[in-house]
């Protein structure tokens, strides 16, 4: 899923967070802040800050944010947070370990003044649909597992409403011959780490076609026996982890074959724990049992970005201009700085308890959605 490579001089360069909110320092009682002096803001950008943003605020390269027509208070506190070591780069603390608080506010004031950069990803890059690009894949796949992924083959697993980091693991172990070859697993070392993730979007939010029970095994018997399944599987076999398949209407041999090879060649301890202790005809009848439950998709891929960037817009849209936090611009904001903002987040190398707790659970292309999408609005 990388579409990105930014090289280590590129990446040196970021300035400016994606989202805080921290509240700025408090003055002291009684004391004053004195008016900005954009003149001299104006000559420190000059002579500390145009090599990487422009005197104009505007991006020179791929990876740094414009700065022009950012919010100040935000500009400020991005400064203090270098300074303070709350977010890293070598170059940016030690220069924001010499300014004084009057520089600190100069330069923001400047910068917060100017008109704001005006877009050109919109010009060079189409929207990008992890949905769209993971359908486009996924025809390679229809031969073996459906266009849907819903296999009609004896012994293919069903792809469709699968658990997508589970899916990416399960490619993963194929080209690390950690699971047993098959013809079309040639097509996997092609697939960048952006595609195993929009292919596995992309058959998580089909919907799985629903199965009778096959004529081996006995789904009665295997409900009491799925028991210790459910707490990592879920009811019925219907997973609520990201990582963790759904069993719910897979394909009864499929399902066979994968249980009994925790006994040998797959590597999850707590499950060959477990299923060595099984039968044939137990390991069948909870194959049975799973088989016959209704499954459903565990992602909304069609319409996941869009859902997103909503959400993202109740603090970065209109109501970021009267709210009291400090929240950042990035509607026109340069795309690979966001992405590697957002990644910032998701890595817990940037502090920001909300941001975090957003970016997390996303990979890397729900973040390329993102950051092309603020990357080609207009300024506000």
């Amino acid at each position: 899923m990388k579409r990105l490579l930014l090289s280590i001089a590129v990446s040196s360069v970021a300035l400016f967070g994606c989202a805080e909110k921290e509240e700025p320092a408090a003055k002291p009682k009684g004391e004053k802040q004195a008016a900005a002096d954009v003149g001299a803001g104006k000559v420190f950008a000059e002579r500390e800050c145009k090599a990487c943003h422009g005197v104009d605020g505007k991006s020179v390269a791929p990876g740094i944010p414009h700065l022009a027509a950012q919010r100040e208070r935000y500009l400020a506190d991005s400064i203090k947070a270098y300074r303070e070591g709350k977010r890293f780069h070598s170059a940016l603390k030690q220069m924001a370990g010499r300014m004084t608080q009057a520089d600190v506010h100069n330069v923001a004031a400047y910068y917060a003044r100017l008109p704001a950069a005006v877009p050109t990803v919109g010009k060079e890059v189409q929207p990008y649909s992890p949905y769209e690009n993971g359908k486009a894949l996924a025809a390679a796949c229809a031969k073996c597992h459906s266009e849907d992924g819903n296999s009609p083959t004896r012994g293919v697993p069903n792809l469709a409403g699968q658990q997508p980091r589970y899916l990416v693991t399960a490619i993963d172990e194929y080209l690390n011959k950690e699971r047993k070859a098959a013809p079309m697993h040639a097509l996997l070392p092609g697939l960048s780490k952006i595609d195993k993730e929009n292919l596995a979007l992309y058959f998580a939010s089909q919907t799985p076609a629903s199965r009778p029970a096959p004529a081996a095994g006995d789904p009665v018997a295997g409900e009491p026996l799925s028991a210790v399944c459910g707490g990592c599987h879920g009811s019925q076999g219907v997973s609520t982890d990201t990582a963790t398949p759904s069993l719910a209407s897979q394909d009864p041999t499929y399902l066979v074959n994968a249980i009994k090879a925790y006994r040998t060649t797959r590597k999850r301890e707590k499950m060959r724990a477990y299923v060595s202790g099984l039968s044939d005809k137990e390991i069948a009848s909870i194959a049975a049992f799973y088989t016959a439950q209704k499954s459903r998709p565990a992602e909304r891929g069609q319409t996941i970005v869009q859902e997103l960037t909503d959400k993202c817009e109740r603090c970065h849209g209109a109501a970021a201009e009267s709210s009291p936090l400090v929240i950042p611009r990035i509607r026109g904001q340069d795309r690979d700085y966001l992405v590697m903002a957002l990644r910032a987040y998701r890595d817990d190398r940037r502090e920001s308890t909300t941001m975090h707790k957003m970016s997390l659970p996303y990979g890397d292309t729900i973040i390329e959605s993102i950051a092309t999408f603020y990357a080609a609005l207009p300024p506000k």
